[in-house]
């Protein structure tokens, strides 16, 4: 099918979409979340030949975002089934008024229609997105990046099946087949068939979408991701919050890209974390890109690098990482002000006053203190799982779940009333 063909099949569905009952759309949740399990093998299979294709062509930390294993496939199950479980935002009531005069005015939640999303290597996406659209009363039009595209394809078919097996249209859900760019452009300018285009993927996507789109479009995804370790930091604490946030998946949005380190602490705190990052690790040890200061402390060690022009405005998504020796919070408030990209920013104190001005000049979809980026997740959120994770303000701000895939109207009720 032509990319046309696939939104004038979209398009029919919203309003099949837009009807159906909480029960109904749990029971497609449950019967998608079976059928991926029972057709793993063909999903396996064909995500095989999507690793196949992109070996020698992607770094191995892409390739395991590429790749799907049994596990995995289980763990997109049970999102599926934590998607069901979640409540259902549509027809909410979350405001209303009743005049002098007897006029009822209500705030209702429903769905914004057709959701597109234009994703690159991690096919782990489709089943998410796809179960908050469909919890969320929205048809779905999902376009795989080509790297992905036959996982993609495997996955879409085992939801479709779904969908069939509680008497549902397959046109719920959607995979765009065209993997050209011309397909992505044939998205981003789609006014009347879509009504939310989501970008996941690296800067160029998104940068793309936001520059060319004529549909609504919200900015997701690139995070420089920082960790500030104040004067008052517990030293070991801070080891233990940067090897997580950089270390445990370098490849995602959550991770850290930049370490500050308060000047006092500098000479004791930067050996502890080149122990940890680099002598610690027998595989994978972290590459150090240090401004000036930072190098004198560390000078001569190996893995360690002065930092180039672009190190501390670059994600990495790699064992790799900025550090910078700042003079204190507010150094590291303008740095991170000047640097990030609005995603998930942290301090590591034991100073309330200074945790208290990081969290409210920190300008950032997740400002944390003490604890590591990496949960900047819809899961870990309690969404169930994730559409995306907002880096803009309006509409949806950070992990992007339920409720931001829905917008209101006002639903008016009178006898008779006339102004």
């Amino acid at each position: 099918m032509t990319t046309k063909d696939i939104l004038e099949a979209a398009l029919s569905a919203k309003k099949n979409a837009a009807l159906l009952t909480t029960e109904r759309k749990n029971s497609a949740l449950l019967s998608i979340a079976d059928q991926l399990e029972s057709t793993m093998s063909n999903i396996i299979k064909a995500n095989n030949l999507d690793i196949e294709a992109s070996s020698g062509t992607m770094s191995d930390i892409m390739l395991d975002r590429l790749r799907l294993t049994p596990q995995r496939i289980k763990e997109m199950a049970e999102g599926v089934r934590n998607v069901a479980k979640l409540p259902d935002p549509v027809g909410e009531t979350f405001d209303s008024i009743t005049r002098s005069d007897g006029l009822k005015i209500c705030k209702t939640r429903v769905p914004l229609g057709a959701v597109a999303i234009i994703y690159e290597s991690r096919p782990n996406v489709t089943s998410d997105a796809a179960a908050l659209c469909l919890k969320s009363g929205n048809v779905c039009v999902l376009r795989a990046g080509k790297e992905a595209h036959r996982s993609a394809t495997a996955i879409v078919e085992a939801m479709k099946i779904g969908l069939r097996n509680v008497g549902l249209d397959g046109n719920l859900i959607n995979l765009i087949e065209d993997t050209s760019r011309e397909s992505a452009g044939e998205l981003m300018t789609a006014r009347g068939y879509i009504d939310l285009l989501i970008p996941r993927g690296g800067a160029g996507l998104i940068n793309a979408c936001v520059e060319h789109a004529r549909v609504p479009v919200i900015q997701t995804g690139t995070g420089i991701c920082h960790v500030f370790v104040d004067s008052s930091a517990d030293l070991d604490m801070a080891g233990k919050i940067i090897l997580n946030a950089k270390c445990s998946r370098p490849s995602v949005c959550n991770a850290m890209e930049v370490c500050l380190v308060h000047r006092d602490i500098a000479k004791i705190f930067l050996p502890m974390l080149y122990t940890i990052l680099v002598e610690g690790r027998v595989e994978n040890k972290v590459t150090l890109r240090l401004d000036d200061e930072a190098y004198a402390v560390l000078e001569g060690m190996s893995c360690c690098e002065r930092a180039g022009e672009y190190d501390f405005d670059t994600e990495f998504l790699d064992y790799k990482m900025a550090v910078k020796i700042v003079g204190g919070v507010e150094e590291a408030i303008d740095h991170i002000s000047r640097h990030s990209t609005g995603h998930s920013d942290c301090i590591v104190t034991r100073d309330s006053a200074n945790a208290s001005l990081f969290t409210r000049l920190v300008d950032s979809a997740a400002v944390y203190v003490n604890a590591s980026t990496r949960f900047t997740d819809g899961g870990e959120f309690g969404l169930g799982c994730e559409m995306g994770i907002s880096t803009q303000k309006l509409h949806a701000r950070g992990p992007m779940g339920l409720r931001e895939l829905t917008t209101y109207k006002y639903i008016v009720c009178g006898n008779g009333h006339i102004r």
